[in-house]
């Protein structure tokens, strides 16, 4: 079972953007500290009341963000 859920975050147009990779839930935010705090809270919301056995999730998880960088810098 996993105790890490991992997500992934990059800049869209307007807003950084965060999905996760092991469950079905994207949000965003206008920083990225806010895009953090919205999945965190769109994930607790997602298992709220679910059987964590079946989405293979042990109690307690952490999440592990990891962020795209554009290889290039904007001027």
């Amino acid at each position: 079972m996993k105790k890490i859920i991992q997500v992934r975050i990059y800049r869209g147009e307007k807003f950084y953007v965060a999905e996760c990779v092991d469950l079905p839930v994207v949000s965003q935010g206008k920083t990225l500290d806010e895009a953090v705090e919205n999945i965190r809270e769109a994930i607790s919301l997602h298992l709220e009341g679910e059987d964590l056995s079946e989405w293979d999730i042990l109690p307690g998880f952490s999440i592990l963000v990891s962020m795209e960088v554009p290889s290039y810098a904007e001027a």
